[in-house]
């Protein structure tokens, strides 16, 4: 939501204080020591858990080797597993706090945090090899390679009577200090900086180095000033990388000013940098707070989660997928079963409901207003394929090097250092997003204070109902419902300060992957109900194959959020379909200039959708496959509620609309064990529990001990609930009781 928030904590609220140690493990965030007041430093330890917003004092045992660390400020304090690593600092000699006499540290400890809250206690390992300098206001980092090597914390410049740029490195598992060899520039020396990991780089910003141009290393009373300097140094490779130099000039303000102090944070792929300050020399009544937030994305989004039925009529569906986090949007794509024709040469006008991005390019980098922009997301321009492109020049030195002018915005290339790309923009004049796998640095649009809320979950409900959107036709299409036994659940990941909205989360019954796919048709399920007479079953007509050659993907647009309400989709020129049926990259077109086509009723359609942030376009999903509703035909019932009893569960709904007469029978199903589940675990065998007038039944204990419990997610007992018109079946509603750790028995 991009919305600071004042949390209305309780507890043992700790003091004000700077420069002290901060990790966050989950849900909780340990502070350690810090500046109290000036001269007076702490070696307290809090823990806040957030989900609480509740603030403890913890007191860990002392280590039986030596005394617990002593007070201090500009230390740092490192997680990795269960214990955090605190090393260094400032201290006071003085015991009058108005009396500083600084000493500088270069102590070891190792704190052993207990699951979910509180802590062991200290420990100081025993270590091998030459201990870094005493210094203060450095960063600490912790790597683990994924395929091969013990986990690593580096230690990377920071301040001891002048400021410091070696790099120190600890080998977890054996506790040895080595200093490593690195390749490429490095960064000047530097304190009150930052480094954070994403992947297999620790990013460096900012801080505090020489005023000289020469970069040399000043004596203790050299001149200092603050950097906007950015570089990455890949910890597989200890190579260092410069990305923004510090001589690098930014009349456009479309990077980060120079600041020391400040913080930065990783969430997923996307580096956030905020506040700090900036000053030159040490006059402290020059130095100015910032109050801005800025990111960078260092790479193209995952994949997202295969695309979701929320409901379907006769010519739309209503989807969702799970959100992705630190995304700017979503490039959803569908493929007709039914043949589309191509359209020769430029079609005619047609705006689109959602934006347009450009596809090709390198990364963008926004100013941030300190309000959300007031103009809509689906009214961001269009950049145009002919248009120059944010693309970077191959420069070892990043430095502005051209412009262009694009809707009255003017867009700034900037220079690439090796395979890293840097373009900036003006959040407020996003014209498109580019593709690179490059990172992009941007600011942050936020808003005012408001209110916390807790995201995801509702909690402690005998009975909830999932109400699908009333805003869309009542005909639905097989859908799926996630049920809980106290609450009922979206199955889309809960991303920091998202609000889930309490809607049906609904999978398709059918899932991919695009290589495997060669032929039409929904997948078949048997229905197994002891009747003759039964005419209910999911399995659809054979169609004829398709050749994989012969598919084409059509864009059905750009979203903001993680849903579409899809009834049309873009048709593209003839020659534009021919070359991107060879490039997968190829420029997203300009909507504006495209045709669009209505979807047909009783017609399967395939999904899949991709993220997009400042770095392009990621890796698509998984293909989903719908079919519209066949018209006469009652839809599928909504509003699913379970209750659960001492011996049974209480199943009811809403009745869906009926096209063809009144609705003739309800028909409940239970997916069962079976013999067929061990050959072909996706082929779901489901026994009739019920069929009847009713919009209830009771699932007996009996009928729940001879349950399947799906785990192609989280665990859960799988219904599926359909109506009966003079027509026939119409569409089934699935629903996924989710089960807990306690209630789970194998199938």
């Amino acid at each position: 939501t991009n919305q600071w928030f004042l949390p209305a904590v309780r507890g043992d609220i700790p003091p004000g204080c700077a420069a002290h140690g901060f990790v966050c493990d989950g849900t909780r965030i340990l502070v350690f020591g810090g500046m109290v007041e000036y001269g007076r430093y702490s070696n307290d330890l809090y823990e806040l858990q957030a989900s609480r917003w509740l603030w403890k004092k913890v007191k860990p045992q002392a280590p039986s080797n030596g005394s617990p660390p002593c007070p201090r400020l500009g230390h740092s304090f490192s997680l990795y597993g269960n214990k955090c690593y605190l090393f260094g600092g400032l201290a006071n000699e003085s015991e009058d706090s108005n009396n500083n006499v600084p000493r500088y540290l270069n102590d070891f400890y190792e704190l052993e945090l207990q699951h979910g809250s509180g802590v062991v206690g200290w420990s100081i390992p025993v270590t091998k090899g030459v201990l870094p300098s005493p210094r203060e206001s450095h960063t600490a980092i912790v790597y683990c390679r994924k395929d091969v090597g013990s986990p690593k914390m580096y230690i990377f410049g920071g301040m001891c009577g002048c400021r410091l740029n070696d790099l120190w490195e600890l080998d977890i598992e054996t506790m040895t200090w080595s200093r490593p060899e690195t390749k490429g520039t490095v960064p000047l020396p530097r304190s009150l900086h930052t480094a954070n990991v994403i992947g297999n780089k620790m990013y460096v910003f900012g801080g505090w180095v020489p005023q000289s141009a020469g970069g040399e290393i000043s004596a203790p009373d050299g001149e200092w000033k603050c950097t906007g300097s950015f570089s990455y140094l890949n910890l597989d490779t200890t190579e260092w990388i410069g990305l923004i130099s510090d001589c690098q000039e930014d009349k456009s303000n479309l990077l980060p000013g120079p600041r020391a102090g400040h913080c930065a944070v990783a969430v997923g792929t996307r580096l956030y940098i905020w506040s700090g300050r900036d000053g030159y020399r040490k006059a402290w009544n020059n130095q100015v707070c910032c109050k801005d937030l800025w990111y960078l994305d260092t790479e193209r989004p995952l994949a997202p989660s295969q695309v979701q039925l929320i409901r379907a009529t006769t010519n739309s569906f209503q989807l969702k997928w799970d959100e992705v986090p630190t995304v700017e949007g979503y490039l959803l794509q569908l493929h007709a079963d039914s043949p589309v024709p191509p359209v020769a040469g430029i079609p005619g006008t047609g705006v689109p409901e959602t934006s347009v991005l450009s596809s090709q390019g390198g990364c963008s980098l926004h100013q941030s207003p300190q309000s959300l922009p007031s103009v809509p997301y689906p009214e961001m321009k269009v950049d145009h394929p002919s248009q120059t492109n944010n693309l970077i020049p191959n420069n070892v030195q990043v430095a502005l090097s051209s412009s262009s002018k694009v809707e009255g915005k003017e867009k700034v290339a900037a220079p690439e250092n090796k395979a890293t790309q840097e373009t900036m923009k003006n959040h407020a004049d996003a014209t498109g997003f580019k593709e690179s796998n490059a990172p992009s640095l941007l600011p942050v649009c936020t808003s005012s204070a408001q209110t916390s809320a807790n995201v995801g979950e509702l909690h402690d409900l005998d009975k909830q109902s999932v109400n699908p959107d009333a805003s869309v036709s009542s005909t639905v299409s097989s859908t799926q419902t996630m049920v809980t036994q106290q609450a009922v659940k979206t199955e889309s990941s809960s991303t920091n300060g998202a609000v889930v909205k309490d809607e049906t989360s609904l999978t398709t019954f059918n899932s991919k992957s695009e290589a495997a796919e060669t032929a039409y048709g929904m997948p078949s399920t048997r229905v197994s109900t002891g009747q003759t007479n039964d005419s209910h079953s999911s399995r659809a007509p054979p169609r004829p194959p398709v050749k994989t050659r012969d598919r084409r993907w059509y864009d059905v647009g750009i979203f903001k959020n993680n849903s579409a309400l899809v009834s049309q989709f873009y048709l593209l020129p003839e020659e534009t379909m021919n070359i991107n049926s060879k490039m997968e990259g190829a420029d997203v077109p300009d909507y504006r200039l495209l045709k669009k086509q209505d979807l047909f009723p009783g017609t399967v359609y395939r999904f899949r959708v991709a993220a997009i942030n400042g770095c392009g376009v990621g890796p698509f999903s998984k293909i989903s496959e719908f079919k519209t509703c066949i018209p006469g035909f009652p839809g599928a019932p909504s509003t699913v509620k379970i209750t659960k009893s001492v011996d049974c569960i209480h199943l009811s709904w809403e009745p869906p609309a009926s096209p063809s007469g009144n609705i003739l029978e309800y028909s409940a199903y239970l997916a069962i064990r079976s013999t067929q589940l061990q050959e072909n675990p996706s082929q779901l065998v489901f026994m009739r529990i019920y069929c009847g007038l009713k919009t209830s039944c009771i699932v007996t204990a009996a009928q729940l001990s001879n349950a399947h419990v799906d785990y192609t997610s989280r665990p859960a007992i799988v219904f599926r609930i359909s109506a009966k018109n003079e027509r026939g079946y119409g569409p089934a509603t699935q629903v996924r009781w989710l089960q807990g750790k306690a209630t789970v028995t194998h199938s």
